[in-house]
């Protein structure tokens, strides 16, 4: 994208994080920029996804387990927590 290639021509040798809105094409661009960076959805963009694709009555349950999953400090923690 315009704006990560202006970002390394002022100088920016390497992204070792980036966070997006997940908008279209931006994991492509930052591959070809900055191959080494991790890609990382934004959790509120990931949450408010996974609200328009769940039941109203369901939204509080899921999100609440949501939280629980994300909130744990390792891979393994949260498969553990997913598979109560």
């Amino acid at each position: 994208s315009d704006m990560l290639q202006n970002m390394k021509s002022r100088g920016l040798k390497q992204v070792e994080l980036f966070l997006s809105d997940g908008v279209v094409g931006m994991k492509t661009a930052l591959a070809r920029t900055y191959p080494k960076a991790h890609f990382q959805r934004c959790l509120v963009h990931v949450m408010r996804n996974i609200c328009a694709k769940v039941r109203v009555d369901d939204r509080e349950k899921i999100m609440n387990e949501f939280k629980q999953i994300h909130q744990q400090t390792s891979k393994k923690e949260a498969a553990a927590v997913l598979h109560k």
